[in-house]
Formats: C-alpha cells, sequence, structure tokens
C-alpha cells in the first residue's frame, strides 16, 4: 500500500527542524522517538529527498530540509491566520492588520495610522509588535506580519518599499552638558566624547549614515555602547557615559535626564519606510496601504 503525505508528517518533520534532536522532538509531540523516526523516514521515502543530516551526535537540515522548514512555517502561519481572519470576519469586523515597527515610528507615523484607520475602518483590528528591521523583512516573507515600519535601504524580491517619513538627526547630551542649542554649531565639538548608538543588528543603514556623519567631520566616533533600544541609549547618555545620535522624532515619548540638539549643516536623513509582501492577501490590507 502506497503512504501518502498526511498533516501529521509536516508538524513531525517541524518539530525536528526546529529542536534538531529526535528525542526532544518526541517528548514535544508526545510520541516514542522510534516512532517518530519512522515517520521522518516514511516522510523521506515518499518526497524522494533527504530531510536530516544524522549521526551519532548531530541532527541538522538538509538544503531541502531547509527549504521545506521555510515554506511549511509560512503555510501554518497563513492557516492559523486565515482560521482567525474567518472567526473575525463571522462576528462582524473586518479582519486584522498584523503590524510590526521600530521604535522610532510608535513617535509619528504609527499613532497617526491608527487614528485615521480607526476612523473609516473601525472593524478592523490591529496587533502591534515592536521588532528590528530584519526581523520585520523575515517575519513580512513568513506571512507572520501584513507590513511594517523599517530603516533600510534595500528589501528582497517580492516586498514593496515606500519611504513614508524623513527625520533630521540631533545629538543627545546629558542635561547638564555645557553644549546648547545657542553653543552648539558643529558635531565635531563632541568628537572627543564617547558615543552611545543603535546597533548595526538594529540597522546597518542606520548605523552606517551616523557613522558618516561623525566622519564627514572629521573624525571616527569612539563607540563604547550599543543597544537596540532608544531607551536604553537614553538612560546610558542620562547616567554620563557618553552622548548619542538619533532621529530627532525620538525625543518624544522618554521623561530622562537628557537634552536633545539638532545637528545642523548634515545632509543625512533618518528616512523610515513602509514595506509589505506584494502577493499578500490580508482583505484588510489594501485598505489601510492608503493611509500611507
Amino acid at each position: 500500500m502506497r503512504h501518502q503525505l498526511e498533516l501529521r508528517h509536516f508538524s513531525y518533520f517541524l518539530a525536528v527542524a526546529e529542536e534538531l534532536h529526535f528525542r526532544k522532538a518526541a517528548d514535544r509531540l508526545f510520541i516514542s522517538q522510534p516512532g517518530l523516526s519512522r515517520q521522518i523516514k516514511q516522510m523521506e521515502d515518499i518526497i524522494g529527498a533527504e530531510l536530516f543530516v544524522r549521526n551519532k551526535r548531530n541532527v541538522s537540515l538538509t538544503s531541502a530540509g531547509e527549504y521545506l522548514k521555510k515554506e511549511l512555517n509560512y503555510i501554518f502561519n497563513h492557516i492559523e491566520f486565515t482560521v482567525k481572519q474567518t472567526k473575525l470576519i463571522d462576528q462582524g469586523r473586518d479582519g486584522e492588520i498584523r503590524l510590526g515597527f521600530l521604535g522610532s515610528a510608535i513617535q509619528t507615523v504609527v499613532p497617526s495610522l491608527l487614528i485615521k484607520a480607526n476612523e473609516i475602518y473601525p472593524n478592523i483590528q490591529f496587533s502591534l509588535e515592536e521588532m528590528s528591521n530584519y526581523l520585520q523583512v523575515n517575519a513580512i516573507e513568513s506571512d507572520q506580519i501584513d507590513i511594517g515600519f523599517v530603516r533600510l535601504s534595500r528589501v528582497p524580491a517580492g516586498i514593496e518599499k515606500k519611504i513614508i517619513h524623513t527625520d533630521s538627526f540631533s545629538l543627545v547630551l546629558p542635561i547638564g552638558h555645557s553644549l546648547n542649542k545657542k553653543t552648539f554649531k558643529n558635531i565635531k565639538q563632541v568628537s572627543e566624547e564617547h558615543f552611545i548608538l543603535f546597533s548595526s543588528d538594529y540597522s546597518s543603514t542606520y548605523y552606517n549614515q551616523i557613522m558618516s556623519i561623525c566622519e564627514n567631520n572629521g573624525f571616527t566616533p569612539r563607540v563604547t555602547h550599543k543597544s537596540v533600544h532608544a531607551q536604553t541609549i537614553f538612560k546610558l547618555v542620562e547616567s554620563g557615559l557618553g552622548v548619542a545620535i538619533v532621529p530627532t522624532s525620538l525625543q518624544y515619548g522618554f521623561d530622562l535626564g537628557v537634552k536633545f540638539l539638532p545637528i545642523p549643516k548634515i545632509s543625512q536623513k533618518a528616512e523610515l519606510s513602509v514595506i509589505w509582501k506584494k502577493d499578500n492577501r490580508n482583505p484588510a490590507l489594501s485598505k489601510i496601504l492608503k493611509f500611507l
């Protein structure tokens, strides 16, 4: 009798692909390890491809296994979201938009979007999650979020990107620092200070922009601390551990002992973009995109 692939095969495969350990995956699935091994072997025989490389110490995915894992994650995420959307529509709502954002977007763009959308489409539900640039891109590709707010110069094929907000940069100083708006003329005035910057993991483009602001003014900053969170950066500046350069809009929403001085005579701008997947089938997305 010829076996056919069933949903359980995919669930078993994902458990092993995530754990990379048959015993741990079997415990997670509440089945025996030999039984799980048989199911995976049966799946490989049906597909006609080796999905795992096994030896006495390690389990790893083959190239075919990596591909299958990525596609199954997308499919399972889409199924879960489709079921949730179906339930919301049955309740008389217009569905849900899953939104990813950088911390700086919550100061300006995201609240404005939510207010406008709620006025016109009060039956659309939003779920929000703060995420790094690259996590947002991955989440868009795997159908975990519908739109993201990022600082990236490029995105993968299949993803749309539109610049929606351009911001200046400001220098962040402890409240008691001798420089003020009248005496601050050039970023080179703080060239001997320690710098606290957003990590390149937050956005390599953004990090390079900040470095170029300094280098265009004749110095390379001494970076002593990095973070992906504005609150952490401002707290370190408040504590006297250094100075920072951030988008000017980040000065709102924090109550810490720091001051913001707009950096004059620089060409760099902090661009915030919205991204979404071209073939996203969420019916609520087209309604929201027009607000952007």
